[in-house]
Parts: structure tokens; C-alpha cells; sequence
């Protein structure tokens, strides 16, 4: 069996209990952020990945966009 994220993360960390309710509202307002994407131009990043992120951000109190990347690499919270 291969190790995953998920399995180095304790069962009782508050992300796992943030997590399903962000994935549980994300789908209700998708529609609303699909009309704000552009339908032309190069693609960009999906609203739901970048409300995460931003989730994320806040809750570590990472500074920077060019921080949050550099965790994103080894933070396995974060995966």
C-alpha cells in the first residue's frame, strides 16, 4: 500500500473538519463563478482552487502567493 497525504495528517486536525464544508459549498456558488470566467484569453485558475488557497493562507498566516507556492511543495497539510 503507497503512502498519501492523507495518511500523514492526525485524524483529529481541524482541516479535516474545515474541509467538507468548504467542498460542500464550493459546488453551490460554482455556477455564480462560472459566470464571472472569461471566455476567452489564456486559461486561468479555477475560482474554487484559488478560494482554498486563500483559505489556506489565512489560516496559516502565510504572507505571499509566492510563499503559499513554495509551501504547496512540501506542506502536506496543504496537499
Amino acid at each position: 500500500m503507497g503512502l498519501t497525504p492523507d495518511g500523514f495528517v492526525p485524524k483529529d486536525h481541524p482541516l479535516r473538519r474545515i474541509k467538507p464544508l468548504v467542498d460542500s459549498v464550493l459546488p453551490r456558488i460554482s455556477p455564480l463563478l462560472d459566470e464571472l470566467y472569461a471566455t476567452g484569453g489564456r486559461p486561468s485558475i479555477p475560482p474554487e482552487h484559488l478560494l482554498k488557497s486563500s483559505l489556506l493562507m489565512a489560516f496559516y498566516t502565510v504572507c505571499s502567493k509566492r510563499r503559499f507556492c513554495e509551501q504547496l511543495r512540501y506542506n502536506l497539510l496543504f496537499k
